[in-house]
């Protein structure tokens, strides 16, 4: 559970953009490490692959720099996890929600359909959808062959995990049939509409339409993210997260969290009122920092549902603010 929990807080806000073309991945001989060559031995004697295909295929692999720079040095809260200036920039905005509404009433019957299968909300199908990839729009131009090479094979802070996602992408290319050297997704190698890395697409491939299961298949997706959501506690009817007042512009008083709750009661006496009903007795207390000031909301059990999937305060209220937008 940790490891996917890891995995999955790479899938985060702009993990699909565009690779940075200032530095472009370049020509590099994977075949002369020795833990290279160690990693053939084990795939071709556990996983019964060809060692002339493995080996031409890390041949062909390129190193790239761009996705290299971003698991190296000093880690930097929100490098890889959006900030709140961020998400209102690109995602929490009047275009987004817009797009958000002609996106459910498109796949209506399908998001009507996983509503009732697995009792979630909708809207919030819709909100996770347009914050991992603009509703299936973008879904990632790194080539997944060559950012999972380079971070399994050159020091960085999560290597052995990315080692970890380079057999599974090898294991997934296989049982899909798919071109390995083609994929493309984020520079984690995470893929499709819901930015899964190869592990968890392996592990979660989910045929929601009946046409067979795809990563980038959009009715597949809307499936998915309504299991996901069911299987970790969501509750139709309850609380997902309330704004409130506070009569500071940074507020200190208590350490902000989505992972752990505060009794609403303490939350009211350092000064914080909620401006809608909040019927649950303890609340995750959430601050999200603007350049001038701090928004302070109260999160139910629900919201905490919404960052499991990415483990970010913003992630969850961006999806929550969209799904209220397309209600």
């Amino acid at each position: 559970m940790r490891t996917i929990k890891l995995l999955l807080v790479m899938t985060l806000l702009f993990s699909a953009l565009p690779a940075n073309d200032d530095r472009p991945p370049i020509a590099y001989n994977f075949l002369a490490k020795q833990e290279v060559k160690n990693f053939i031995n084990m795939m071709v004697n556990k996983y019964h692959f060809k060692r002339s295909y493995v080996t031409a295929v890390l041949k062909s692999a390129k190193l790239d720099r761009d996705t290299l720079a971003r698991y190296t040095g000093k880690f930097k809260k929100n490098s890889t996890i959006g900030t709140w200036e961020r998400f209102k920039l690109h995602v929490v905005n009047p275009e987004t929600f817009e797009e958000a509404r002609v996106f459910k009433k498109r796949h209506y019957k399908m998001l009507k359909r996983a509503q009732k299968v697995y009792k979630v909300d909708m809207n919030y199908i819709v909100g996770f959808l347009g914050v991992e990839s603009h509703f299936g729009n973008y879904t990632g131009d790194y080539n997944i062959l060559d950012a999972l090479a380079t971070l399994a094979f050159h020091p960085n802070r999560m290597k052995k995990l990315f080692k970890s996602e380079l057999k599974h992408l090898f294991l997934f290319a296989r049982e899909k049939h798919y071109d390995i050297t083609k994929l493309e997704g984020s520079f984690a190698g995470a893929m499709g509409c819901v930015q899964q890395l190869p592990s968890v697409a392996r592990k979660f491939n989910y045929d929601f339409d009946g046409d067979g299961a795809s990563v980038w298949d959009i009715d597949d997706c809307i499936g998915s993210i309504a299991k996901f959501m069911h299987h970790n506690g969501w509750h139709n009817g309850k609380v997902v997260a309330v704004p409130t007042k506070v009569n500071v512009k940074r507020f200190t008083r208590l350490k902000a969290s989505h992972k752990r709750t505060i009794p609403v009661k303490s939350i009211y006496r350092a000064g914080v009122k909620p401006l809608k009903p909040f019927n649950e007795p303890k609340a995750y207390l959430l601050k999200l920092r603007n350049k001038t000031h701090d928004d302070i909301w109260l999160g139910g059990k629900n919201f905490r549902v919404l960052t499991r999937y990415n483990n970010a305060s913003t992630y969850g209220m961006a999806i929550h603010l969209i799904a209220q937008k397309v209600k």
